[in-house]
């Protein structure tokens, strides 16, 4: 049975020299750009095509178990706080993504 829902990711920021690298922690997915609001909106590109080739391949499902990525069936509230930042070149924010076609379980 398919099921739409959610997921929450930790998305990483890092400055390094003039650049910010941005990284999903759970997916691995990396980016980097010139300004925080770019690398995180390239970073949101990035997660939902690599959420979507594992679903093209069959694969997410599996993966989501092996990652301990929770699914959930309604929109989490933003209840999730991160003291930001780390440091000035580090930190780190929660990232509620939509996702449809899993697995309900």
């Amino acid at each position: 049975m398919s099921a739409q829902g959610y997921v929450i990711l930790t998305f990483r920021f890092h400055k390094e020299n003039k650049r910010w690298t941005a990284s999903c922690e759970e997916l691995g997915t990396a980016t980097f750009a010139f300004s925080i609001s770019e690398a995180e909106k390239r970073l949101k590109e990035a997660v939902g095509l690599h959420l979507n080739t594992l679903e093209d391949v069959g694969e997410r499902d599996r993966f989501f178990k092996e990652h301990n990525i929770k699914f959930y069936h309604m929109k989490p509230r933003n209840t999730v706080t991160i003291s930001a930042p780390l440091n000035q070149e580090v930190f780190v924010k929660p990232h509620i993504q939509r996702v449809s076609g899993l697995v309900a379980v």
